[in-house]
């Protein structure tokens, strides 16, 4: 069946850096586009990247456009995030995900992670 398995979170002060990573397997990664998406204390599920199942193609919300990178690498079944320039407002449980589409503006993914949890405070 199909595993996502975060890990990279912490705690990072703000203006810092933190990569997550995502093991996939169960399926065949390469051929899926996949996206990280998040939930902060008290809130909704966010839609915060996604990338092409060959890896060309990206895109990110406002909210973390020009700070967070996605990409992956094919030949080890794995997603990652590079996050830089962190802020509070980024604190969230962060989750890899398969096969989302945005309902109302929420994400909807038929897979996900169990989620690695990311807190930028000094």
């Amino acid at each position: 069946q199909v595993q996502l398995v975060e890990s990279g979170g912490g705690l990072v002060q703000p203006g810092g850096s933190l990569r997550l990573s995502c093991a996939a397997s169960g399926f065949t990664f390469n051929t899926y586009r996949m996206s990280w998406v998040r939930q902060a204390p008290g809130k909704g599920l966010e839609w915060v990247s996604g990338i092409n199942s060959g890896g060309g193609l990206t895109s990110y919300a406002d909210s973390v456009k020009g700070r967070f990178t996605v990409s992956r690498d094919n030949a080890k079944n794995t997603l990652y995030l590079q996050m830089n320039s962190l802020k509070p407002e980024d604190t969230a449980v962060y989750y890899c995900a398969r096969d989302c589409t945005i309902v109302g503006g929420t994400p909807r993914c038929r897979s996900r992670g169990q989620g690695t949890q990311v807190t930028v405070s000094s």
